[in-house]
Formats: structure tokens, C-alpha cells, sequence
């Protein structure tokens, strides 16, 4: 008698197939998905940055009397900013009144450039 009489069970390879591909389907769907939130992560890595570079630029203005004429990313260190891994904070200009920051990650296009500007409190991304 044929195994199979015997009411032994198991999947056929039209079955097998079909999950195989609804897997792939899901997969097609959850990639890009993943990726884009990578992209999402890298960029508020980037402004988290900015924001605290900022807090240390407001303490380095309060020692030099309301001035950050002069300010360079050693006293931002001084200050208590330490850059995340991957991205780089740099001092556009810096005046007695007012300074510009700007960040970016090594994650992300090399063009995009996100910049913060003390007179609005507003960081701007070169993608919007």
C-alpha cells in the first residue's frame, strides 16, 4: 500500500510555492520601508545634533557676555557638545549677535545639509 493511502501528510510544491512567493511579496513591500525609516533616523540624528550644538553655543555666549564673535567648534566641545558618531557640526559664521551651525551625517547624500540659524531657532534640510 502507497504511503500516501497510509494518511501520511504534507505540503505539495504548488503550496510551498505560494508561500514562497507571498513571502517575496512581503519582503518587496518592507525593504523600502525599512530603508526610508534609515534615511528618517540618520536626518534627526542631524538635527538632534544642531539643537544640542546650539545649547552649547548659548553657554559659550553667557562666559563671553552675550557674544559669539570668535566661536569655534573647540569651545561648542568645551561647552558640552559631543558630535554623534557619523555626523559632523560645523560654525558657518559666528557674530556678536548671532551664528549659523551646520550638520550633516555621512550616512546620507553628501549634498544634504541641514543648517540651524540662531536669529529664527529654526533648522532648515537643503532637501525641503
Amino acid at each position: 500500500m502507497d504511503d500516501r493511502a497510509k494518511g501520511e501528510k504534507g505540503f505539495t510544491l504548488i503550496e510551498l510555492l505560494v508561500v514562497i512567493i507571498i513571502i517575496g511579496i512581503l519582503a518587496a513591500i518592507a525593504i523600502p520601508a525599512f530603508l526610508n525609516q534609515r534615511q528618517k533616523a540618520w536626518a534627526s540624528q542631524v538635527e538632534s545634533d544642531l539643537k544640542n550644538a546650539a545649547i552649547a553655543a548659548e553657554s559659550f555666549a553667557v562666559d563671553a557676555n552675550g557674544s559669539y564673535d570668535g566661536m569655534t567648534a573647540t569651545d561648542l566641545a568645551d561647552n558640552g557638545f559631543n558630535a554623534t558618531a557619523d555626523v559632523t557640526v560645523t560654525i558657518e559664521s559666528a557674530t556678536a549677535d548671532e551664528y549659523t551651525l551646520q550638520g550633516v551625517n555621512s550616512n546620507l547624500d553628501a549634498a544634504r545639509t541641514f543648517t540651524y540659524d540662531s536669529t529664527t531657532g529654526v533648522i532648515t534640510d537643503s532637501d525641503d
